[in-house]
């Protein structure tokens, strides 16, 4: 099976590639930037495409069975407000446009924790926050992501071709882990986003499984870890920051606060891996 990865040259994108290819998949990997041609760090060739383009987007498209679009501007303050919505918004459409021309068989794509209301400057109606806590975007960012989420409904129904948005959490690689006990001393220093995270391996394993797992229409689900970032329980992290939120349940030992339940039940994703296994 043939799959373009775009945004391959990104931190997702180099394990989605990596992972990819140790599954037995030929990959098409294109990003915006990267060293073109035959490249050793991917273990594959890079296209240099600006999905921006429709017509670039349909040749790096063409002749694979499926994508893996991650070709985004990653965050908020990459870029300008508007040059992010524009830029987003245009890259995302031009591939389902051209998934949808090109009859591929999934779209699974990168959309975003941010479509839920982060930053939490304004307090989550609930928690454990999930897929159901949407749309509230904050940026033009997590805008450009509901925008693509609404994009994404429309060309599967057009088009048949089953969607995956994936709504990552705040990704780390093996090595941000060093940094995580920084974090301990201030439990409002990652209240922005409930405390969450995922590792990059699992980001690249929810991306396989996307490809993988019968689905249909245009479904978006939390990628997160299975634990918050911190050492403090989850529900006294609640309690000391968000006092004033409901829980909609009890919560127990050191659980994500961004629930990953529809991801397992829809693509059996279960994260494997945690900062607790790299820091004493």
């Amino acid at each position: 099976m043939r799959i373009t990865v775009t945004g391959a040259w990104g931190k997702a994108g180099r394990a989605v590639v990596a992972d990819l290819l140790e599954h037995g998949y030929e990959v098409v990997a294109t990003d915006l930037t990267g060293v073109a041609g035959e490249n050793d760090e991917l273990g594959t060739d890079l296209v240099v495409a600006d999905l921006t383009d429709y017509g670039q987007a349909v040749e790096v498209l063409a002749g694979s069975d499926a994508v893996v679009h991650l070709g985004n501007i990653p965050a908020p303050g990459r870029a300008t407000g508007p040059e992010t919505l524009n830029r987003n918004t245009a890259a995302n459409s031009n591939v389902f446009l051209a998934a949808a021309r090109l009859g591929l068989s999934k779209v699974v794509w990168a959309s975003s924790e941010t479509t839920l209301g982060l930053p939490f400057d304004v307090p989550p109606r609930y928690a454990p926050v999930d897929e159901a806590h949407f749309p509230v975007p904050t940026s033009t960012y997590a805008l450009s992501k509901v925008l693509g989420e609404q994009t994404a409904e429309h060309v599967s129904a057009w088009s048949g071709i089953p969607f995956v948005g994936l709504r990552l959490s705040n990704i780390h690689r093996p090595e941000d882990y060093a940094r995580v006990p920084g974090y301990w001393s201030d439990l409002g220093s990652r209240r922005w986003n409930l405390w969450g995270y995922v590792d990059v391996r699992d980001v690249a394993a929810a991306c396989r499984l996307g490809i993988e797992r019968p689905t249909s229409g245009s479904q978006n689900v939390i990628i997160a870890a299975a634990d918050t970032i911190m050492n403090t329980p989850s529900a006294e992290l609640m309690a000391a920051v968000f006092p004033e939120v409901p829980l909609t349940r009890p919560l127990e030992g050191f659980e994500t606060l961004l629930a990953i339940g529809a991801a397992r039940d829809l693509l059996g994703y279960v994260p494997a891996h945690s900062w607790r296994d790299h820091v004493g």
